[in-house]
């Protein structure tokens, strides 16, 4: 019987074969790539507010402490949007008749709250309970990056599931001493890691990596 495919066929399929594998496993790496990106997680991504607040003139410049503001942290799972009153108690005596304060002043006149824009926006299937966070000495800038060098707020961390549970796997890398946590320029020691398992110990850390854990 006369053969019907070429000799060269079966080095075609085979190529063919280990081509659509290699193309497909590309694919999936792309779109890995571009899930991560700051396109997908519009992390460091600047967002734009009713007033361009800047927490860097307000922590760096003026060394205000996060907990001025966010006034629940410590004790809720909301750290809290500060109220127009809280603006007032400084701008009533600094910058009082700024142009560019005028929104904050029309909204303590007028009780009508400012529509600030969430720039760390969890999906409303995820529990997250900055109280606990803080008991476990997980600092604001973990998470939050460098606050103090931010003129305009944005998301320093992907907040994608990845993120939350390398810190949930291995809390000793990122777990610092309670006194420390509302400070934003520290800087992780050398003996990170040793520090950290002490840490971890004397806080009652565990690794929490069950489903319920944030999706309940």
């Amino acid at each position: 019987m006369p053969q019907i495919f070429h000799r060269s066929a079966n080095t075609i399929a085979k190529v063919s074969i280990f081509g659509a594998v290699f193309f497909v496993a590309g694919l999936l790496v792309v779109f890995a790539e571009i899930n991560r990106s700051p396109w997908v997680t519009e992390a460091h991504v600047a967002r734009e507010q009713p007033i361009q607040f800047s927490h860097e003139r307000h922590v760096a410049g003026n060394g205000i402490d996060c907990r001025y503001c966010h006034t629940s942290v410590e004790s809720s799972s909301f750290a809290g949007i500060p109220p127009t009153k809280t603006c007032m108690n400084c701008h009533s005596q600094i910058f009082s008749n700024s142009p560019f304060l005028e929104p904050i002043r029309e909204s303590f006149r007028s009780g009508r709250s400012i529509q600030w824009t969430r720039v760390h926006d969890l999906p409303d299937f995820v529990y997250f309970n900055h109280s606990i966070h803080l008991h476990k000495g997980i600092g604001c800038t973990t998470c939050h990056g460098p606050v103090d060098r931010m003129p305009l707020m944005w998301q320093d961390k992907s907040l994608q599931m990845e993120w939350c549970l390398d810190c949930h796997r291995n809390p000793e890398r990122y777990v610092r001493p309670r006194e420390a946590l509302f400070s934003v320029d520290y800087v992780a020691p050398s003996n990170q890691l040793e520090l950290g398992d002490r840490l971890v110990n004397e806080y009652q850390i565990q690794r929490l990596t069950s489903c319920s854990t944030c999706h309940r």
